[in-house]
């Protein structure tokens, strides 16, 4: 009879409510930009592969679960990590004098663009990682500011929608892939003060190879932003000659 009554009294009873985690971490309660924030700091100490929601909930000092209010799970913190880029990138531009022609207005931004990814080079294949996964529509609003400064700075310097279209993707390829080929992974042992060994020559054939592998000390040099705007100049002077 004890166990029948017992029964009927868990019938009667509503289940217990799921047990809801908390985002009041070790710095108080969590928002979205510390969320972000916190995310950028992980990722530039120990690189993309160390990004989980587990180690991240583990950084602000509450459970991942805690986290899905502000980024709905991986994607999501690729994309606002992204996002906080071009935060970031609003600010450098926000700060500084805009110029008054629109070509020195594209330079300053493409400067600015080089100087967020050098800061944050562990999250730089996003810009273009997450643009192949990511439509348009769905980037985040601070990247869609972003594309938005661009094309309006083109229309109003008179270039029309479809040609300011043309110089946007070509504005877009230049700078990324610029600053792709600044970063790339070139030093094969740092603790090697030869040259050669440090860039691990040694380890390529020098009958199949040989112009690559004399000129791979130029290539491990950084071009800096003088070669970023000089190539960005001379690819607009490719669209003047063609209007």
């Amino acid at each position: 009879m004890a166990r029948n009554q017992a029964k009927a009294q868990n019938r009667a009873e509503p289940p217990a409510p799921a047990r809801r985690a908390s985002d009041r971490g070790r710095y108080g309660r969590l928002s979205r930009e510390r969320v972000l924030a916190s995310a950028l700091d992980l990722v530039d100490r120990e690189g993309l592969s160390a990004l989980s929601m587990r180690r991240l909930g583990a950084e602000l000092g509450v459970e991942a679960m805690a986290l899905y209010r502000y980024a709905a799970g991986k994607d999501a913190l690729l994309d606002g990590l992204v996002e906080a880029l071009h935060l970031e990138l609003e600010e450098r531009l926000a700060t500084d004098t805009a110029a008054v022609d629109w070509r020195a207005e594209l330079g300053r931004i493409a400067r600015a663009t080089y100087d967020v990814c050098l800061a944050h080079p562990q999250v730089v294949p996003l810009l273009s990682t997450r643009m192949l996964a990511v439509p348009l529509a769905r980037r985040p609003l601070a990247t869609l500011r972003h594309h938005e400064r661009v094309i309006a700075l083109l229309e109003e310097a008179g270039l029309g929608t479809d040609r300011s279209a043309a110089v946007f993707r070509a504005f877009t390829a230049w700078v990324l892939g610029y600053v792709s080929v600044e970063l790339q992974a070139m030093v094969d042992n740092p603790e090697e003060p030869d040259p050669a060994f440090r860039l691990g020559l040694h380890h390529m054939p020098p009958q199949e190879l040989p112009r690559l592998r004399a000129a791979a000390p130029a290539l491990a040099e950084r071009g800096g932003p003088e070669g970023l705007v000089a190539g960005l100049d001379a690819l607009l002077d490719r669209f003047n000659r063609e209007a």
